[in-house]
């Protein structure tokens, strides 16, 4: 008769060992492995007498069916996704404390049982009075087939959702759920986390009744998903809300989507009622003026697949200081900003040298891309020569230490884009767009040089 066995697992990584060791040899870390007994049961001492439940199949007879998606009808979340949610799909999403992970699920999932879908929304932290409560301030009708459930016990979960079978299964969070069978480990650590996981990831899978299902993940403080990093791995999209504390603006990004661009994103807007979708960036990154004003810029970058139109706005003035300021609350490194005034002083003709220098992006967008450089240094060179630039005008282009604008990718769907909106101007780089490519509303000024730019716009 086979026996029951022991194995090692380390907390940190989630490897396996026969015997304990003091030093994980995987991740280095000390004192990490637990004890988890295997059941003699689930031991096959005899591969000759394994059964085999699978059959391989060609790869040109599978039929597809990422494409059989549920839609959630909010536009930012289903860019993300990838056009939705795909139905024998298992996700998981982070973010730090407050950032309305929890709000933007619970809308997501009122707003399908809306449409028929049988919700179950199972949390570890929450009673079910609180999950009420904030259902009652951020939507407005609650469905008849919207479940909820307080237990951080998973072999019940499991159970509650063939009783209501449900499409789509939220637990908020993994790290609060704990299986029977590994009672000998903690809820949180990887043996519990990652064999939750996998229990969810197999019901969501289950050709024969394929479910939906969310995670929610805890962060630490580094701002890092708790848990190991094998969980990453085992769920088919991980997404993160990013945003500032106290500002109303948050990101939601994929950082891993198997039926997905990873290079999308969904803009959306913290609010007294939940987490509002921004439909129009554009709008909500610049600013409308009726008439122009020193120190304001348009640029156009791309989130995604789609262009958007953002603001950025300078403040130079006077130092009384042997070293000027230069801040910048848009630019991930310092230097950047330091890099853009020397090519305004060197090639522009701007003198700054003796000026403090200040910028930002309207509404708190952080500017990753180098097509923003030509619309940052003319926002400058508009609040240092004290002259507005028109609100119908916008640029487009990378700077080189030379002073020569550089192209940029998709710069004719730019253009398209700020055409449709009705701009009336567009500074470019030279030869970089297409011939006989036509616009209807915008008129479109290639430039070879940073003070070519200047002398047409403001001196």
């Amino acid at each position: 008769m086979a026996k029951d066995k022991k194995v090692y697992i380390c907390k940190g990584c989630g490897s396996q060992s026969p015997k304990w060791m003091g030093k994980c040899n995987d991740c280095g870390d000390w004192n990490t492995y637990e004890e988890k007994i295997v059941k003699a049961s689930s031991i096959k001492s005899n591969s000759s007498r394994m059964v085999i439940t699978t059959n391989p199949t060609k790869l040109r007879a599978i039929v597809q069916s990422n494409s059989d998606r549920i839609v959630t009808g909010v536009s930012e979340f289903d860019r993300v996704m990838g056009g939705g949610i795909v139905r024998d799909s298992i996700s998981i999403i982070s973010a730090p404390p407050g950032m309305g992970k929890s709000t933007l699920l619970l809308q997501l999932a009122n707003s399908l049982s809306l449409k028929g879908y049988k919700i179950l929304y199972a949390s570890g932290e929450e009673s079910n009075s609180q999950i009420k409560n904030r259902a009652d301030r951020t939507v407005k009708e609650i469905a008849d087939n919207f479940w909820v459930v307080s237990d951080s016990k998973l072999d019940e979960i499991l159970q509650h959702i063939e009783t209501v079978d449900a499409d789509l299964i939220i637990l908020d969070s993994i790290q609060t759920f704990t299986l029977e069978e590994y009672s000998s480990s903690r809820a949180g650590s990887p043996t519990q986390v990652i064999e939750c996981a996998t229990a969810l990831k197999d019901k969501a899978k289950n050709p024969d009744r394929p479910r939906a299902v969310f995670l929610v993940g805890q962060m630490t403080k580094a701002d890092e998903m708790a848990g190991p990093r094998i969980l990453e791995h085992l769920v088919d999209t991980v997404l993160y809300i990013e945003g500032e504390d106290g500002e109303e603006l948050k990101h939601l990004i994929s950082k891993k989507n198997r039926y997905g661009d990873t290079s999308e994103s969904g803009l959306f807007r913290m609010s007294e009622i939940g987490m509002e979708e921004i439909a129009d960036p554009s709008e909500f990154f610049m600013t409308k003026r009726e008439e122009a004003v020193p120190g304001s810029a348009l640029a156009v970058i791309k989130d995604g697949t789609r262009p958007i139109v953002v603001e950025v706005e300078s403040l130079v003035s006077k130092s009384f200081t042997p070293y000027p300021s230069r801040l910048s609350e848009c630019f991930a490194r310092k230097e950047q900003l330091g890099t853009l005034i020397s090519i305004l002083e060197e090639r522009g003709g701007v003198g700054l040298y003796d000026k403090n220098v200040i910028i930002k992006a309207t509404g708190g967008l952080k500017l990753t891309e180098t097509s923003v450089n030509l619309a940052v240094v003319m926002s400058i060179a508009s609040s240092a020569l004290n002259h507005g630039i028109s609100t119908d005008t916008v640029f487009i282009g990378e700077l080189g230490l030379t002073g020569e604008l550089k192209k940029v990718p998709s710069l004719e769907q730019r253009l398209k884009e700020v055409d449709r909106m009705g701009f009336k101007k567009a500074y470019i780089p030279m030869n970089c767009l297409k011939t006989g490519v036509k616009f209807k509303n915008i008129k479109v000024i290639p430039c070879k040089k940073l003070i070519d730019v200047i002398e047409k716009e403001i001196k």
